[in-house]
């Protein structure tokens, strides 16, 4: 049996143990501030967030009209991409940002699209998740969770290390590639000229927000419960206090409204909305 006084002992020594943890704990939740893509990337633990997006609908893309590529990023590894070049030299370029199930065929087919809108650009979806493609919400929460905003900074870098110096460039992004839509555009400075985020985090650090260079069109989906009003509501006084143009455009639809791989795919607001960001893009990429 043991000693009274050893067990009293004990006893203290894990209840201070355990108030420190506490306290630690506390400090780190109310202390740390996650950016924006982090912030995101911790809704994958969000139940009715996994649970909103419905599993995406086979498909695969028949005669692809682009090709894979790949280029060095600043972290000594290798990235990823799917890349239609301009059919006449061009120094425009649209880099797209996949929805979190990754680079799949629906994503290259919305490029695809881009191009066609567009005319004479080159155009680059980012494969963030290098080479994993999700096929449920399990795995599609998994990777997005994953992505560091480091190796997530280390793709666009590379990507406009590979385009040039001289590039002319727009993002597009939605979901998960709305947020980092913007922190492309943010990284590309005054290359920068257009930026579409379809329901995407915005960035709350206006420190980061001053280095943006190009005008914002914001896709919000007014049922969205994440990317609520509130915001929306802080991204536009933010963007107005540093005199940067931002335009919000809303419709009466619900988060991933836009994706085609969705069960719930909203045919006709996505058909104005990608007329919208075809518009907005053309008027800004010059």
């Amino acid at each position: 049996m043991q000693n009274p006084h050893t067990m009293k002992k004990l006893i203290t020594t894990i209840g201070l143990s355990l108030i420190v943890a506490a306290n630690s704990f506390a400090q780190m939740s109310c202390c740390t501030k996650p950016s924006s893509t982090n912030t995101f990337a911790m809704l994958s633990h969000d139940k009715k967030f996994v649970a909103s997006h419905l599993e995406p609908k086979p498909f695969t893309l028949a005669n692809p009209m682009g090709k894979e590529i790949s280029f060095k990023t600043p972290d000594g590894k290798e990235g990823y991409g799917y890349e239609i070049k301009a059919s006449t030299p061009t120094d425009n370029y649209v880099l797209v940002v996949h929805e979190w199930w990754g680079l799949n065929d629906y994503i290259k087919q919305e490029s695809e699209k881009i191009y066609s809108s567009l005319g004479n650009v080159n155009v680059i979806a980012i494969d963030m998740y290098d080479k994993k493609v999700a096929s449920n919400r399990d795995s599609a929460g998994k990777y997005m969770n994953s992505l560091k905003a480091e190796r997530g900074e280390a793709l666009i870098k590379g990507v406009l290390t590979y385009i040039g110096t001289k590039a002319n460039i727009a993002t597009i992004g939605w979901c998960f590639g709305g947020g980092w839509s913007l922190q492309a555009s943010i990284l590309a400075g005054k290359q920068g000229k257009a930026c579409v985020m379809y329901y995407g985090m915005p960035e709350d650090k206006t420190e980061k927000l001053k280095t943006l260079n190009a005008p914002v069109l914001f896709v919000w989906a007014e049922k969205d419960q994440w990317i609520n009003k509130e915001v929306v509501t802080k991204f536009e006084a933010n963007m107005k206090t540093l005199n940067k143009p931002l335009t919000v455009k809303p419709y009466d639809a619900d988060h991933a409204f836009a994706n085609p791989s969705n069960p719930k795919f909203d045919k006709t607001s996505a058909e104005d909305a990608m007329k919208n960001s075809m518009e907005f893009i053309k008027k800004n990429l010059k």
